[in-house]
């Protein structure tokens, strides 16, 4: 099934192909599309999960809200959709795209993921409902608690939640977001 495929791309984020995503994921990945989500509530907390112990890539690792791969001629805004419905039960963000060619290369015990990745902002005030095949556990911190934290501790989160978070601070399309969406109702 497509869901259980990456989209291999070029170094100009070009198709390929696809490629089993089990598979794929090894010492030498090849580049493909990834996509990751940073959910807020009307508070400004971003949820944060513990991916779960069956994930073959960071099992355990504390990263941001939702990540995953686009299946093939899937948009990055519709894929982050899927896998929020899918992870965490939520079918209710308002989310738009912020970072739309973002690209990282991360190892960790041999495994490397290799991703052309777009980063978005999201808003929901949803309880999540944990799919434990995906998500250990999950919790929320204040926007600027998580970047005191990630400043201070890099090393307990994933490095792209790290890296993302440090981009997304310096963007002012996400502050802008992040500020007025915030001030909604208050």
């Amino acid at each position: 099934m497509d869901k259980d495929h990456v989209v291999l791309v070029d170094e100009n984020n070009q198709v390929i192909g696809t490629a089993p995503k089990l598979a794929t994921h090894f010492k030498n990945t090849p580049l493909h599309r990834g996509f990751s989500v940073f959910l807020f509530n009307k508070k400004g907390e971003l949820l944060l999960q513990q991916r779960s112990s069956q994930k073959k890539t960071w099992p355990l690792t504390w990263s941001n809200s939702v990540c995953g791969h686009p299946m093939l001629n899937e948009s990055p805004l519709l894929a982050a959709k899927r896998r929020l419905s899918f992870e965490l039960g939520m079918t209710e963000a308002n989310i738009h795209m912020i970072l739309p060619n973002y690209r990282y290369r991360f190892e960790k015990e041999g495994i490397v993921e290799n991703e052309f990745c777009p980063v978005m902002l999201g808003f929901s005030d949803q309880v999540p409902v944990l799919n434990p095949d995906e998500v250990e556990s999950i919790r929320s911190i204040p926007w600027t608690d998580w970047l005191d934290e990630i400043k201070n501790h890099p090393e307990a989160y994933s490095p792209w939640a790290v890296e993302e978070s440090l981009l997304l601070e310096e963007n002012d399309e996400f502050n802008s977001l992040f500020t007025s969406t915030r001030n909604i109702g208050n």
